[in-house]
């Protein structure tokens, strides 16, 4: 996994800008392969789906969590051996009801009916009771693989650096939700389905076998005599079908994964315009927004138009063979019949085994278009599934920054060098060491790389080389420019990462009036989209509370005020000198006045092999504050604060 290319914090794509999204829509719909992404979704149907069934199950069954899937699938397996039971004494009636018409026999006729009231109604509880267990049985393989999914992704990073990592670790949201739901409904279904057809198929088999008489022919003077005939034509039959259908039919597993990406490249882009409306708006760019969601749903309609062409081939292949199906099994037994070795109620018997038989055997005919897209979902699931088991391994072959604890519990960058993707250095023997209660202020132009030092910190940024030695990480909390505002309530986004019931009501109302956000002290409970309710100013000042609750030794800041005025920026600096004095602050800021509020100034300065770290002493006989940041302290206060000051 090479490093990416991004520098500093990520842009959003307006009006006007290189739209590499329309670029690859377009490629999409010309049917072009990126060169850059060898590993394209239509490359996904390599693998081997054995394989990675196996490693799926393996991971969905372990520990007791699997418990649950194991009994609902042994309670359909004994409902299946039940059906299959019932349907055998179903045909043997059929035998004997043809029987009686034949015979117009009225006694025999009604008592047959009333057996066939009684065998009805065990096979219809049957058939309830596997369509209950099989819903079941789909909730709870979704369940399972939603959860093995999560907890690869929401491992410590991963969210983040599988966006690296190329197509296999693209679109999150639709592998856990779409590809996740096909997954779960089309292994029950085609699981149940083809586990009932093999139960069937293995007990009319033998039906079918008795009740047909051997066929004799003579070739060159040799007899030859084939026991069973009915039973081969089903196969031979059968056999034809599946062979056909898979002949006609191959091409639709790719179709239905590039289907599949495509649809997921729409739904990101169409969620991306929604929720950059508000920018896209002031510059008037829905113009240039529509042309390119056009590439998307074009990309989109190309798949769909190539899947249907597909399956209009296949039902020429599945439809002819069910209407023959209709003929077949009546002429292989009209000899016998006509010769007077079977009854009516036996040839009926005989097409009723035969059509079970022939049902059993053209299962794949039957389900090749959902056998296609099941194999689709299997594939997308288990390459994004690898990509997040593999993502430590591949970075760990790269040159990557050793991040390890401090044993003073410090933070130091002993010759830190930050790459990117074409092999250029953006950092380079960064060296700095910060001592508990120092507040530093990373300053340089912009593109310089401050951002990425501060995802290197945190660790999310492992390209490069050197060491980074760091606080606990339960000591340190991150603030960046746009903070996080989980779906919820705002005392759920004031108590993240945590819990909402951590802190005291009467904790998250003081943090909430102290940073300035008093006149929501009434909506701490109200479910909101918070993040678009708040502004950007507002939202860090969330971040800021959050602070106050968590009460962090150390804190990391990047430009989290820049949305803030002077006063307001004043104010919340002011905490790290009242309620939480002591702590280390390690910011990033281009706003004026920032370096009074710092004891410590780092410069990133670009030269030509990359950026370097300056470090800017501490100016001697200063104090911490100057008086125009005392002054605005003060103005922020609460009275009881500003009198004992």
């Amino acid at each position: 996994m090479p490093p990416p290319p991004a520098t500093g914090r990520e842009q959003e794509v307006g009006p006007g800008q290189d739209n590499t999204l329309a670029k690859e829509a377009k490629k999409a719909a010309a049917h072009e392969p990126d060169p850059q992404h060898p590993d394209d979704a239509i490359s996904e149907a390599k693998p081997s789906i054995g394989r990675e069934l196996y490693a799926l199950f393996r991971d969905m069954l372990r520990g007791r969590k699997g418990w649950p899937m194991l009994r609902l699938s042994v309670a359909i397996l004994v409902v299946l051996i039940g059906n299959m039971f019932g349907q055998v004494r179903l045909n043997q009636w059929n035998g004997a009801f043809f029987d009686a018409v034949e015979k117009r026999a009225t006694g025999a006729f009604f008592d047959q009916l009333l057996v066939f009231l009684v065998i009805v109604a065990v096979l219809l509880a049957l058939v309830v009771a596997q369509t209950w267990l099989q819903e079941r049985l789909k909730i709870r393989l979704r369940q399972r693989l939603t959860q093995v999914l999560l907890d690869l992704w929401l491992r410590p990073n991963h969210a983040y650096q599988l966006g690296f990592m190329g197509k296999s670790g693209s679109q999150p949201d639709q592998r856990m939700q779409e590809d996740c739901r096909l997954f779960s409904e089309l292994s029950t279904e085609l699981g149940v389905g083809m586990l009932q057809a093999l139960l069937l198929l293995v007990s009319f088999i033998g039906v079918l076998w008795g009740l047909s008489s051997p066929v004799t022919f003579t070739i060159a003077g040799n007899a030859i005599t084939i026991p069973g005939y009915m039973v081969w034509v089903a196969v031979g039959y059968a056999g034809i079908g599946s062979g056909l259908t898979w002949l006609v039919g191959r091409p639709l597993i790719r179709l239905n994964t590039e289907r599949y990406a495509r649809e997921a490249d729409l739904r990101f882009a169409l969620v991306r315009v929604n929720e950059s409306a508000e920018s896209v708006a002031l510059y008037n760019g829905e113009p240039d927004e529509r042309r390119s969601l056009d590439d998307f749903v074009e990309a989109v309609l190309k798949a769909s138009r190539r899947l249907s062409g597909g399956l209009a081939r296949l039902t020429w292949i599945t439809s002819g063979y069910g209407w023959l199906a209709i003929v077949v099994p009546i002429l292989a037994a009209a000899p016998d019949y006509f010769a007077g070795r079977l009854s009516f109620g036996e040839m009926m018997m005989v097409v009723g085994a035969f059509n079970q038989v022939q049902s059993a055997l053209r299962y794949f005919v039957d389900n090749f278009p959902k056998i296609a897209d099941w194999r689709s979902a299997v594939l997308r699931v288990a390459t994004f599934r690898q990509a997040a088991l593999d993502l430590d391994e591949v970075a760990a072959e790269n040159r990557r920054i050793d991040i390890a604890p401090h044993p003073k519990g410090w933070l130091s960058f002993e010759g830190v060098s930050i790459a990117l993707n074409d092999g250029s250095i953006l950092i380079e023997d960064a060296t700095a060491e910060i001592k508990p209660g120092e507040r530093v202020l990373i300053m340089g132009e912009s593109g310089a790389g401050k951002s990425t030092l501060f995802r290197a910190i945190s660790g999310l940024w492992p390209w490069g080389s050197g060491k980074v030695r760091v606080p606990k990480p339960e000591e340190m909390m991150f603030l960046p420019q746009r903070p996080y505002l989980p779906l919820g309530t705002l005392r759920a986004a004031i108590s993240y990462p945590t819990s909402p019931d951590t802190f005291d009501d009467s904790d998250v109302r003081a943090a909430l009036e102290r940073c300035g956000l008093g006149e929501f002290l009434d909506m701490l409970d109200r479910h909101e989209r918070w993040d678009r309710t708040l502004s950007l100013g507002q939202q860090q000042r969330v971040a800021f509370a959050r602070v106050i609750l968590h009460k962090p030794c150390w804190v990391f800041m990047d430009e989290a005020t820049s949305a803030l005025d002077e006063d307001n920026q004043a104010s919340m600096l002011a905490l790290f000198e009242n309620e939480l004095k002591g702590a280390s602050v390690l910011s990033i800021g281009h706003r004026p006045g920032l370096e009074e509020f710092h004891t410590r100034t780092l410069h990133i300065r670009k030269t030509s092999e990359g950026a370097i770290l300056l470090t800017r002493p501490a100016r001697a006989a200063k104090p911490k504050l100057g008086p125009k940041w005392i002054g605005r302290f003060r103005r922020k206060l609460r009275p009881s604060q500003v009198q004992e000051g």
